[in-house]
């Protein structure tokens, strides 16, 4: 037993804590952000058709992923009985409100943007066996069905997280939203017998969640990213992908934990040792990205075979060699030596500036994946006009999509931290007597 137990806090505690009310600029500032870009995007298919849809496709490939790591990075928590992040975990359940959107996004590329897009709508594969997988109406079948996937595990997994502080605390959350908070009460039990059906049900939820994070990046990088260059293929590339995405969610966690913190004032809840753990699992995952980046790399330099060594030389080679190392620096090199000590990680401008640094890193990856595929060699890299307009709509429709759903709802799973039975979670109970079960049940 601790020496120095932590105090609990009350639930009006954290409810009070939690309430401040967003400020109306933030909406302001993504509605325009989306308009804007919105124009941009409509202007680009009359005027540009061919940067517009690139433009929407990587900026697609980059906010999706981000999404969708978050919500993995959430059923890891559960997986893994976290309860260092009770008090975070509800700013990473955000990401899951731009899932949907995302999904109706690649609605659009897939039926309107393909002919722009994807090689394989105007050649044919040379590799009988790629042909054969990579044929249109199976791609674009398969690729609606996995995404379709990662939207709705993510969104069931939250909801019920949600509706377990809902059904206590039916007042935390915008009035406007009051009518949405009451449909998820109808039902909803005794307090106790909810938290366990809650947590035993995330817990089939979270190992789903993140067998599909796996296997459904794997499958939509190589159809809608390594697949743009037809005569390529990679291993490794589907990692390398699925990981970049991870790493985004977790930059992006952590410099909203931070803001989230700060606006607040919730200095007690939010404590620095969470800013520290949350800043070791990003230079850990930079580490990690690093080992897969080099390795993707290597394997296909010491193979120098010609289906794989051209991509790589592509993006090494004028005018594509600058943001290609830009962006490795951004991601690896300027976070990792800068993430390396404590003081780094606990220093919230030093924090800022390599969390932000390593998403416009990752962003530019994205970039760096798409655009070479589809122009080859060219005097300039195309990067202008298109390419920032139609990223200021991802970025208003993401951040509108967010936060409406910290509004909606509590901002922290106050359940989780407050409920007198909330340390019980961590034994698996009967459903129908709430007993223990026996160890190896």
């Amino acid at each position: 037993m601790s020496l120095h137990p932590t105090r609990v806090p009350t639930r009006d505690e954290v409810l009070a804590a939690t309430s401040k009310p967003l400020p109306r600029s933030l909406t302001t500032i993504s509605v325009v952000l989306a308009v804007v870009g919105a124009v941009t995007f409509i202007a680009g298919l009359f005027v540009n058709p061919d940067r517009a849809w690139h433009a929407w496709h990587f900026n697609w490939l980059f906010f999706a992923g981000l999404s969708s790591g978050g919500a993995t990075i959430v059923a890891v928590q559960r997986v893994t009985t976290a309860r260092w992040s009770r008090p975070v975990v509800r700013i990473l359940e955000g990401f899951v409100a731009f899932l949907p959107v995302a999904f109706v996004f690649l609605l659009v590329t897939l039926f309107f943007g393909k002919n722009y897009v994807f090689a394989w709508a105007h050649h044919a594969y040379p590799n009988p066996a790629k042909a054969l997988y990579y044929g249109p109406t199976f791609q674009i079948v398969r690729d609606v069905v996995v995404f379709a996937l990662l939207t709705v595990l993510p969104l069931w997994f939250v909801y019920k997280s949600v509706r377990l502080d809902v059904g206590q605390i039916p007042e935390g959350g915008a009035s406007w939203a009051a009518g949405l908070r009451s449909r998820m009460r109808r039902g909803f039990g005794e307090e106790r017998r909810e938290l366990h059906s809650t947590h035993s049900m995330h817990g089939k939820l979270a190992v789903a969640m993140i067998i599909v994070f796996a296997w459904g990046w794997s499958v939509l990088a190589w159809d809608l990213s390594m697949n743009l260059s037809m005569q390529f293929q990679s291993d490794l590339y589907s990692w390398w992908f699925f990981m970049g995405a991870w790493l985004s969610a977790l930059m992006a966690f952590s410099l909203l934990v931070m803001a989230w913190r700060r606006y607040l004032g919730a200095y007690d809840l939010i404590t620095e040792a969470q800013i520290h753990d949350i800043g070791k699992l990003c230079f850990a995952f930079t580490a990690f990205w690093g080992y897969l980046t080099f390795g993707q790399y290597l394997v296909i330099w010491y193979g120098n075979m010609g289906d794989q060594t051209f991509f790589m030389r592509l993006r090494l080679i004028h005018p594509w060699e600058t943001v290609t190392l830009a962006s490795v620096y951004l991601i690896f090199v300027f976070p990792f030596f800068g993430l390396i000590s404590k003081a780094a990680k606990m220093y919230l401008p030093t924090h800022i500036l390599f969390a932000g640094s390593s998403l416009l890193g990752l962003w530019l990856m994205r970039y760096v994946e798409v655009y070479p595929s589809a122009y080859g060699v060219t005097a300039t890299a195309p990067f202008g006009i298109w390419e920032i307009g139609v990223g200021a709509l991802y970025i208003g429709v993401w951040g509108l999509c967010y936060t409406k759903f910290m509004d909606a709802f509590p901002r922290m799973r106050l359940t989780a931290m407050t409920s007198l039975y909330r340390d019980e979670i961590q034994v698996p109970v009967d459903p129908e007597t709430m007993e223990p079960l026996p160890a190896h049940e």
